[in-house]
């Protein structure tokens, strides 16, 4: 079976591994930049823009492609999955219309407050900075601006973390809708949920879900969450499925509310073929939607992929034949912890072109698993570029050891211009969380 992914990051490497582990499975390829782990694990492979439909249509169709899987949203954004459907070729991704749950945050809360979602928070949209400050005052400034559009989860402002007070939120609402940030000059306010958050990702066939380990993302650059917002330093996730401060109702309750929009969309008749995920905030009122992607996570694929031992081809053409019902979805129960190596000065201004030597054996022997993201190989050696570069999985039975692990393995990548935020996974980081959420519940 032909197989094409789309995409050329640490996600989609993770997602071509997974589809080389299946049963006669031949992998093709579309990316941007030229991944050399994806080169590797290729048949064949263009190197082109992800959002360039025709040449990719043309390229599908030119191999005789069976299934079509897309990793980044930008390309489910302009309808690739419809277009490639009418053209008869299935894509086990959601069109433009489901995917408008990530691509129109705008759409998506009004879609969950119309069918009455578990999980909601309160919000309004503006295109006047003046009626913003409004709402803003009546939440006590203790609020999230989120531009509608896509960001590459760079453009979420949430206050005590990247501003304070009023003055210095409206500053950021007046540049969204001056400028135009992510598409539109529009922003989301949304009401300030306090928590830990955590990622759900999971099967869809459009009418059941099959949800996968909790994860959970680190998005500010600096250890103890300082600094910017990136698109992920790095992850972790238990053995259990579960999270250290997260419980098996809780992640049920997650797992309930993803359910419960699929069944929206379906109902609707824009039903939601693929992989899902919700990124919540575990608070002491329960899980609060933060917000859902039409895809898997970069990095939480990473936490995930590699530990399924259902055939994931499998898992794709019960998806697209909508009987998610007959998979009898197997995990290992491993812990995993997934750190991202940078360019120095990534979230600011990256240094770009410095090589980084990396031995892939040597990182390999330590149990690890190695994902390129975004970088270009010569010879013996990548060069970085402005986004991320390669991110390492320690893979083991304890959520410790996997830390461990990775960190013997990230000993392997050596340059002077990479930056790694090394305390993803740490038990000094597992116990903040975990006297976080004792502190808000009072324990």
């Amino acid at each position: 079976m032909k197989i094409l992914v789309i995409g050329g990051g640490a996600r989609e490497h993770a997602i071509c591994d997974a589809v080389i582990c299946s049963k006669n499975a031949e992998l093709y390829s579309v990316m941007k930049n030229l991944n050399p782990g994806i080169k590797n694990l290729t048949v064949d492979y263009l190197q082109e823009d992800e959002t360039n439909v025709d040449k990719i249509i043309s390229y599908a169709k030119e191999k005789n492609v069976d299934i079509v899987l897309v990793g980044p949203e930008a390309p489910l954004e302009i309808g690739i999955v419809n277009k490639l459907t009418n053209l008869g070729i299935k894509a086990c991704a959601p069109t433009k219309e489901a995917a408008r749950i990530e691509t129109d945050k705008e759409w998506m809360r009004k879609l969950l407050k119309k069918y009455k979602i578990p999980g909601q928070l309160k919000f309004e949209t503006f295109t006047d900075a003046n009626k913003a400050k409004k709402f803003i005052e009546d939440l006590d400034c203790e609020v999230a601006l989120k531009p509608i559009g896509l960001t590459g989860g760079k453009g979420v402002k949430v206050s005590g973390d990247h501003f304070n007070g009023i003055d210095e939120a409206l500053e950021y609402v007046k540049d969204v809708i001056k400028n135009k940030v992510g598409g539109q000059s529009k922003i989301l306010v949304e009401e300030k949920a306090v928590g830990e958050e955590f990622t759900l990702q999971a099967f869809s066939d459009g009418h059941t879900i099959l949800p996968l380990h909790a994860v959970q993302d680190h998005k500010r650059l600096l250890p103890g969450d300082e600094g910017p917002n990136t698109g992920g330093m790095g992850s972790y996730s238990c053995n259990n499925g579960l999270l250290p401060f997260l419980s098996k109702s809780e992640y049920e309750e997650g797992a309930s509310i993803l359910q419960k929009i699929i069944e929206v969309l379906d109902k609707k008749g824009d039903p939601y073929i693929g992989p899902i995920y919700g990124q919540f905030m575990l608070t002491i009122d329960g899980p609060k939607i933060i917000e859902i992607n039409a895809r898997f996570g970069d990095p939480e694929a990473m936490n995930v992929l590699p530990l399924l031992e259902t055939d994931f081809i499998e898992i794709c053409k019960a998806m697209l034949d909508g009987e998610l019902n007959k998979i009898k979805l197997k995990i290992r129960k491993k812990s995993t912890v997934c750190k991202y190596v940078v360019p120095r000065g990534y979230g600011i201004k990256s240094i770009v072109g410095k090589k980084v030597n990396v031995d892939e054996e040597k990182i390999m022997k330590t149990g690890s698993r190695l994902f390129y993201a975004s970088v270009n190989k010569e010879n013996d050696f990548v060069t970085t570029t402005s986004s991320r570069s390669l991110a390492v999985v320690g893979i083991s039975d304890s959520l410790s050891n996997a830390e461990n692990i990775c960190e013997q393995a990230l000993d392997y990548v050596k340059s002077d211009y990479i930056f790694i935020r090394h305390d993803i996974g740490t038990p000094k980081l597992i116990e903040r969380r975990i006297q976080h959420m004792n502190n808000l519940r009072g324990m």
